[in-house]
């Protein structure tokens, strides 16, 4: 019986180990795939960079970087200042911020604390069908009906402005606004709630002074995601802009953003003409950079 006993605990010993060596084996598959994920990122991220630098350099040699950054006069192969489209890329995104996040918050508080659940259910499809639309089709929604409609409107020679990109970008970061600061509502636990309104608090009163600044964080990472769309979009700005290279003197006027100036001229550039378009790049990803580390060290400390 000894002898049986013995056996038998080797055996279950045995069939331990290999159980053992079988979940440590897949352990340091699944370990190292997650490395490998996010080594992948940041590499590809470190070569963007680097790529978009070199390439860019040439321009920044011939030119320097105040004559880039701060020139108001795009006349290539001579000239490559940008100032004129700098300003037109941060009055178009304020713009847009200013106009579509107060209504993308809104609407999300609507969505999920306020809408009956079968209205809510309708209207939260309709948001992410409106993020799968091209941009090319809000370049074609804002030709037809904006342009025409602000020129009627301010009786302007031409409908082509800031103010039509303005309108149009609002519209672009809509769903994702609504989409972020909705799933960072509903994440914020219901006792707050349930809490707030057993001691006598309105339901508005509940949602904007206690619901909207515990999701705070989740709603900010939305504006973010709505700036970086804004400043990265091109097709639609095109089409409805004016791309004029000129300095802007108000939201009436014809202007080319950054991404606009790429585009436009990538195509046909070569030399240091396409190497002001690369420094053009570096400009606009440092600024996307700068800002969303300005916002998030912000959103960080008031967390704190």
């Amino acid at each position: 019986m000894t002898i049986a006993n013995q056996k038998m605990d080797k055996l279950r010993n045995a069939t331990s180990l290999k159980t053992n060596a079988h979940v440590d084996l897949r352990e340091w598959f699944f370990k190292n795939l997650f490395l490998c994920s996010a080594a992948i990122g940041i590499i590809s991220l470190i070569l963007i960079g680097y790529f978009i630098f070199r390439e860019g350099f040439a321009a920044f040699s011939h030119s320097g970087v105040s004559g880039i950054v701060l020139g108001d006069q795009w006349l290539p192969p001579a000239l490559f200042g940008i100032a004129p489209m700098i300003v037109a890329s941060l009055v178009s995104t304020a713009g847009a911020v200013i106009v579509g996040v107060p209504i993308g918050v809104l609407t999300a508080i609507f969505i999920a604390e306020v809408a009956p659940k079968r209205l809510a259910n309708l209207i939260r499809p309709a948001v992410e069908l409106l993020a799968g639309i091209p941009s090319v089709v809000y370049g074609f929604f804002g030709l037809v009906i904006i342009v025409p409609l602000i020129q009627e409107t301010f009786n302007v020679p031409a409908g082509n402005t800031i103010l039509a990109g303005i309108i149009v970008l609002a519209v672009m970061i809509l769903p994702t606004v609504i989409t972020v600061s909705e799933t960072s509502i509903r994440a914020v636990p219901r006792t707050y709630k349930e809490g707030s309104l057993a001691l006598g608090a309105s339901q508005m009163y509940t949602i904007f002074r206690l619901l909207v600044p515990a999701a705070r964080s989740g709603i900010m990472t939305g504006v973010i995601l709505g700036i970086a769309r804004a400043l990265g979009e091109t097709m639609a700005i095109i089409m409805v802009m004016g791309n004029s290279p000129a300095m802007p003197g108000s939201l009436l006027e014809s202007a080319r953003t950054l991404t606009a100036n790429i585009a436009i001229e990538m195509s046909y550039a070569t030399g240091i003409h396409a190497s002001a378009l690369y420094a053009t790049g570096i400009v606009l990803l440092v600024f996307i950079m700068a800002l969303n580390g300005a916002l998030l060290y912000l959103n960080r400390e008031r967390a704190r």
